[in-house]
């Protein structure tokens, strides 16, 4: 059984104690229930008392809404349920993860390009108390993945970069901001994401590493935060295949299983080499990472049986919890097991503050909500303001003024609401009106509206007749179940390139993926500002114009190794 009394619980004798008595008296049932962290239940669809005395989870993870309202809804559920209970957010950037009027402070990548944990600290913090004000008490975050591979379609800005030790700098200042404002970090994707090119929302993805340089530098970062005591770790439907080899030799390739589900890189590696001894959840279960690996009734049980603790959501929830009541019935899995499962679950609730010795709810602030935040905001602004890099200059077309380019060209790529992982930001209207602001001439291309004679027969000297400068911002986001952020121009002649670069001058800007040189590598001046919000939009207009400096530095490599890319 797990010791309590060691990291990262560290209860004393009467608490563990107290712990053991409760999951004695507990039935089935309501063990099964603690295994299982479903998505939080909306009030205006689900009758909530009943679902939570019918099911009894361990935790609820939600999805941005009215402040108002989430918090209504968790005071609901908290009050119903028998067991105080974890209710999560992906707090990666900010409030705006569990609700709409949270501050978007901005992705990781752009905390990573200020250079200064302290920037790494405010996100966690801001993020914990907009979060703790309507409940919430666990972040899915930070974020200790490796931005390995610029092709990755689902990392990208969500990383601190791509360097282990500017990976352990930031997100320990993310973890400290959130235990401050009260809120339990869970560290994730284990074993790393960042390697593949590809997403494990679509297919169990590989992080490809020797076992050794895995150790160096994943194994690096796990071993960093376990030594310091996090409470919990987030499981990724991502392989690991060198260590799954090291920890049984001759393993057949069919064998070989994505984390959430491999007994070799749970028990093996994340609990037997690095001596990881609190909490392990999945990654959320209904990614095809997940059941493209065997049948559901079976990959239930084996994720319990390789020592994780808890279920991120369900597909249907009656038959996830039959799975799992018909593996206990059959001995697939064993109750020692699960109470192993549902003693972790309770040592850390009772350790992390959310329930007292007699396993009673802690009571959560009922002062009033201070949100939007203006503080928030400035400080957002501030981070903004030290992240905007200038990558490169080469005709020296900055500053951008109106004297020298009267009439600007706007081109906006990307700026659409598909996947997930999106922020709200969309940033055509906050550049058009800025760029107007400061006095220039400002005309929109128009993607879905192509002219013909600009698309087929246009040239130089008509191009310049209408436009003395063209500014591209890219706002391609991370999201979800998405194979590329590549650049995707007007498939009709790719109408919207700038194919006109070399004779007229071109500023491209992204606001997100910040590889984009990888498509368009010998564009004259790049910008990256890793974040579409308005602070940083704000930071991008007056860097332009010369109103203050460029103090970005480049958490990954821009030029993605293209030398093209540097000329």
């Amino acid at each position: 059984m797990v010791d309590l009394s060691k990291k990262p619980y560290y209860l004393n004798q009467s608490q563990i104690e107290a712990v053991q008595k409760q999951v004695n008296h507990m039935s089935t049932a309501a063990k099964i229930g603690q295994l299982f962290f479903v998505i939080g239940q909306d009030e205006t669809s689900v009758d909530i008392p009943a679902f939570v005395k019918k099911y009894q989870p361990g935790g609820m993870m939600y999805r941005p809404d009215a402040a108002t309202k989430i918090k209504r809804e968790i005071a609901t559920v908290q009050t119903n349920s028998a067991i105080p209970m974890f209710f999560a957010a992906n707090l990666e950037s900010g409030g705006n993860g569990i609700v709409n009027e949270g501050t978007w402070f901005g992705n990781p990548l752009q905390m990573a390009a200020t250079d200064d944990p302290k920037s790494a600290y405010e996100l966690g913090h801001v993020a914990g108390n907009e979060a703790q004000q309507v409940g919430g008490n666990m972040s899915f975050s930070p974020i200790v993945d490796i931005d390995n591979n610029f092709r990755n379609p689902i990392m990208n800005t969500r990383t601190f970069g791509s360097n282990e030790q500017r990976v352990i700098k930031m997100a320990a200042a993310q973890t400290k901001g959130l235990e401050d404002s009260q809120i339990i970090p869970v560290i994730k994707h284990f074993p790393g994401d960042g390697v593949d090119d590809r997403d494990q929302h679509l297919l169990s993805s590989i992080n490809s590493l020797s076992a050794q340089d895995w150790m160096t530098s994943y194994g690096q970062i796990y071993h960093h935060f376990i030594e310091a005591g996090i409470p919990s770790v987030m499981i990724a439907h991502i392989m690991q295949p060198a260590w799954e080899r090291q920890l049984q030799p001759g393993i057949e390739d069919q064998d070989l299983r994505p984390a959430s589900s491999s007994k070799l890189l749970i028990d093996g590696l994340l609990r037997g080499v690095l001596h990881f001894n609190g909490l392990t959840i999945t990654d959320a279960t209904p990614m095809i990472g997940y059941n493209a690996t065997m049948a559901r009734k079976d990959l239930l049980p084996a994720t319990i049986n390789a020592g994780i603790d808890m279920i991120l959501f369900n597909k249907n929830i009656d038959e996830d919890y039959h799975f799992i009541e018909a593996a206990i019935a059959d001995g697939t899995l064993s109750m020692a097991r699960v109470d192993e499962a549902v003693t972790r679950i309770l040592g850390t609730k009772l350790a992390q503050g959310i329930m007292t010795i007699d396993g009673q709810a802690v009571a959560t602030t009922t002062a009033p909500l201070t949100l939007p935040n203006a503080q928030h905001q400035a400080i957002a602004a501030e981070v903004a303001e030290k992240s905007v890099t200038l990558v490169k200059d080469r005709d020296h077309l900055l500053p951008m003024t109106p004297a020298k380019y009267p009439r600007i060209r706007l081109v906006v790529l990307g700026d659409s609401d598909d996947g997930g992982f999106k922020e709200g930001g969309h940033v055509t209207a906050a550049f058009k009106a800025g760029l107007e602001a400061q006095g220039f001439q400002v005309t929109l291309f128009d993607q879905k509206h192509l002219d013909f004679h600009e698309t087929f027969e246009e040239g130089v000297a008509d191009v310049k007749a209408k436009f003395d400068l063209a500014l591209y911002v890219a706002n391609v986001e991370t999201a979800s179940n998405q194979t590329t952020t590549r650049l995707n121009w007007v498939h009709l002649m790719a109408a919207d390139s700038p194919w006109f670069m070399q004779s007229i001058p071109t500023i491209f800007v992204s606001t997100a993926n910040p590889y984009h040189l990888y498509d368009i590598p010998r564009v004259s001046t790049f910008i990256n500002a890793y974040t579409g919000n308005q602070p940083s939009v704000d930071a991008v207009l007056r860097k332009l114009n010369g109103q203050e400096a460029f103090t970005g530095t480049n958490p990954v490599d821009p030029f993605c190794g293209d030398l093209t890319a540097k000329l």
